[in-house]
């Protein structure tokens, strides 16, 4: 009798803890599961309200009125509800440029904020495309309010070319130091030129270009598109007004990635590179594309068919799953070479890059590294109300690029 009993515990036991297997299975494929368009309109308004990535900047009341018009999932009624807010905006700037150009810059940052949404993550659809038109035509709008002026330049690049938008800082007397700034992979050279202004004030400019495969780069990303990049350093070093001794790169998430690359392959034409949350090594396997960026809810929607679109030449997730690991800096076999000087930012918490990159890429290289990890930050070590993108950038990024880049005491 006690047997059976005991046997009969055994099977309710097991079944017990079958039930919690799946119901644990079950939790973690919803929390893999994309979001739905009313509860990314929800969460949009959300981080808009409280200032989080991707809405940094953006009133909540305009998002509302976007969502308005956004019903479904699909691409081109996203980017039309964000245009149609975005361009009375804009047609009010227009309008108000010499009656009021404080007022017209002001809406010109509006519109080029919520175009810029429109086409978020990444233009995938004709509409989604005409919005991050219009977001460059709207940011370029603002720019011509920018004192020192902002110049926009194109490089030669095997006969296509890189857009790069460079701003110096005024009264300088002599070559200056200067960073070139690098996106992510759904941020823009324009988000980068933006906050890079408040870097000028310290006798520092800035070179903000798009990383291969977004924005308007001229290739995708592949294991030598840090090509791309030599050669905006190259034409960096061919400006007179910039000291080719004193450069510095700075990279946010897949522009860290290029950061982090540049700062072994170019070592020695770079002063020092900073890198926010940059992938190394774990990102790059396939278990961490199925199991942490599929669904991904740190990013707002739809990371894998954004990551997908930025490589070269790969159309599925089995090829995206087979490319990956290529572009590991240890399968590369750049990892333990001399580098440049860098500062790696990150947040513990990080969910769609494994701080075990960052902890790998520390204890690597032939120079001590400088470190600021968030133990209670997301992405880039950003913490919501605590420390937020500008916050970080202001506080730790402008002083270690500034410190990097002084001349030499005599």
């Amino acid at each position: 009798m006690k047997i059976r009993n005991l046997f009969c515990s055994a099977a309710l036991l097991g079944a017990f803890f079958a039930l919690i297997s799946a119901k644990a299975f079950a939790q973690q494929k919803e929390e893999r599961r994309e979001r739905t368009i009313d509860e990314i309109r929800v969460e949009a308004i959300r981080r808009a309200q409280v200032g989080q990535y991707p809405l940094i900047g953006l009133d909540p009341g305009d998002v509302k009125e976007a969502f308005e018009r956004i019903h479904t999932s699909d691409k081109d009624e996203w980017a039309a509800g964000f245009m149609h807010v975005a361009d009375r905006y804009f047609n009010e700037a227009k309008s108000s440029e010499t009656s009021d150009p404080t007022k017209a810059n002001a809406d010109y940052i509006r519109a080029w904020r919520l175009y810029s949404f429109g086409r978020w993550p990444i233009p995938a659809s004709p509409g989604k495309q005409r919005s991050y038109e219009k977001a460059i035509e709207a940011f370029l709008a603002h720019a011509r309010f920018m004192d020192p002026p902002l110049e926009v330049v194109h490089i030669p690049f095997e006969g296509k070319e890189i857009i790069a938008y460079l701003r110096l800082p005024k009264n300088a007397k002599g070559p200056v130091p200067l960073v070139i700034a690098v996106n992510g992979l759904d941020s823009r050279k324009e988000d980068l030129a933006e906050s890079f202004g408040a870097i000028l004030p310290f006798g520092v400019g800035y070179l903000a270009v798009d990383g291969p495969g977004t924005g308007q780069n001229p290739i995708k990303v592949s294991e030598t598109a840090d090509r791309v990049l030599s050669k905006v350093i190259d034409y960096a070093q061919s400006r007179p007004e910039i000291d080719k001794n004193r450069i510095a790169m700075h990279g946010v998430s897949w522009g860290a990635y290029w950061a982090t690359k540049m700062a072994v392959v170019e070592r020695a034409r770079l002063r020092g590179c900073s890198a926010q949350s940059p992938p190394v090594d774990k990102f790059f396997q396939k278990d961490f594309l199925m199991n942490s960026l599929l669904g991904n809810r740190e990013y707002l929607f739809d990371q894998v068919p954004a990551l997908m679109s930025i490589l070269e030449g790969v159309h599925t997730l089995d090829e995206m799953g087979d490319f990956l690991p290529k572009l590991s800096l240890v399968h590369e076999g750049l990892l333990g070479k001399p580098m440049a000087p860098m500062l790696i930012l990150a947040g513990v918490l990080d969910t769609q890059v494994p701080i075990d990159d960052e902890y790998l890429l520390l204890s690597k290289g032939d120079v001590p590294k400088d470190a600021w990890i968030n133990p209670h930050g997301g992405h880039l070590g950003r913490q919501v109300g605590v420390w937020p993108d500008p916050l970080i950038f202001k506080q730790v990024i402008i002083p270690w690029l500034v410190k990097t880049l002084e001349a030499p005491a005599n």
